[in-house]
C-alpha cells in the first residue's frame, strides 16, 4: 500500500525539478507509513492488507484465558492507546531514524575516517546493531513459525497479536493474478533461454520455399541485392542459381558461413562470379 501510494504521490511531482523527491524520501515513506497507521490502527480497524487476510490486532496482555468469555480463541480486545503510540513510534518513526542515521553516516563516510576515532565507534555501533537487531529477527522468524505467534520483535515486544478478525469468514484473497504472473515469469524465463540460441536468419531461409509470395516477391526485385536491398555497385552473382547479389554483401556471407544458401530460393551457394562475365568463376572459399 506505501508503494502505490508512493508512486501515485511521485507522479503528482513529476513536472518538478527532477531529484525533488529523491532526497525527501525518508520523510514522504514515514508520511505515507503514518497515514496508513492513523486510519486503521489508530481507530481499530486492519491495515489493507491484513482486512484483505481477514486478520486483525489484539492485545494479548487482556485475553481471557478462561471461563465463559473464551469460545473460539479469537476473543479479546484491539490495541490499547499506548500501545498504538508505540507502534507508530517504532514502526514509523523508527524506520524513518535508521533511514536517516544510515545516509548520514554515509554522506560522512565514518567508515573510511581511520584518524577520527570516534566517527569510526559510531560505525561500527550502527553496523552491531544492525547485526543483532538481523539475529533476533531471525530467532522470533523461527519462534513464529513454530508457535504461530508474533511475526516480528516490535509485535512481540507490544504483546500484538494478530487473530481472525471473524472466525466463519474466509480470507478473500485470490490467487488467480498470482498464478497468471507465474506462468508469466516462466514464459518469460523459457524466452529468454531459448532466443539467443535461435538464429533469426536461418529461419527465414527455411520457411522462405514455404512462403506464398517467394516468387512474385524474388521476380520483382530481381535488381536489388537480397541482402542490402540495394542496386548492387559491384554486381556478383551466385553459382548455380545465378541471382545477383553486392560483392560485399555475398563475399562476407560466404566467408562467414559454410555452407551458405541463396537468400531468394534458399539454394546452396557453391561459387560466385561477377554478373555478365560467362566464363570467369570465384570460388566462395
Amino acid at each position: 500500500m506505501t508503494a502505490m501510494l508512493k508512486e501515485q504521490l511521485v507522479k503528482v511531482f513529476s513536472l518538478m525539478k527532477p531529484g525533488f523527491l529523491f532526497q525527501y524520501e525518508p520523510e514522504l515513506d514515514a508520511f505515507l507509513e503514518f497515514l496508513i497507521w492513523r486510519f486503521s490502527i489508530w481507530v481499530d480497524k486492519p491495515t489493507p492488507g491484513n482486512a484483505l487476510m481477514n486478520l486483525r490486532y489484539r492485545d494479548e496482555r487482556a485475553v481471557p484465558t478462561r471461563g465463559k468469555d473464551v469460545r473460539t480463541g479469537l476473543e479479546g480486545p484491539g490495541l490499547s492507546v499506548s500501545q498504538k503510540i508505540w507502534y507508530c513510534l517504532t514502526i514509523v518513526g523508527g524506520r524513518y531514524v535508521w533511514s536517516r542515521l544510515q545516509s548520514f553516516s554515509a554522506f560522512r563516510r565514518w567508515g573510511d575516517f581511520e584518524q577520527r576515532p570516534l566517527g569510526r565507534r559510531l560505525w561500527l555501533l550502527i553496523q552491531r546493531v544492525e547485526g543483532l537487531y538481523k539475529a533476533a529477527s531471525f530467532s522470533n522468524l523461527l519462534i513464529f513459525l513454530y508457535t504461530g505467534r508474533y511475526r516480528s520483535i516490535i509485535e512481540r515486544a507490544l504483546k500484538a497479536r494478530l487473530v481472525y478478525g471473524s472466525p466463519n469468514m474466509n480470507r478473500a484473497v485470490s490467487f488467480e493474478y498470482m498464478n497468471r504472473q507465474l506462468v508469466w515469469n516462466e514464459f518469460s524465463e523459457m524466452l529468454l533461454l531459448l532466443l539467443p540460441l535461435l538464429n533469426s536468419s536461418s529461419i527465414k531461409k527455411f520457411l522462405l520455399p514455404f512462403s506464398k509470395d517467394n516468387s512474385s516477391g524474388s521476380s520483382s526485385n530481381e535488381s536489388e541485392c537480397p541482402i542490402c536491398h540495394a542496386n548492387p555497385t559491384i554486381p556478383f552473382v551466385a553459382l548455380p542459381c545465378q541471382h545477383r547479389y553486392c560483392y560485399y554483401c555475398l563475399r562476407t556471407r560466404c566467408a562467414a558461413v559454410s555452407s551458405y544458401r541463396c537468400a531468394r530460393c534458399n539454394e546452396a551457394v557453391v561459387a560466385i562470379q561477377r554478373h555478365g562475365l560467362g566464363e570467369s568463376r570465384t570460388s566462395k572459399n
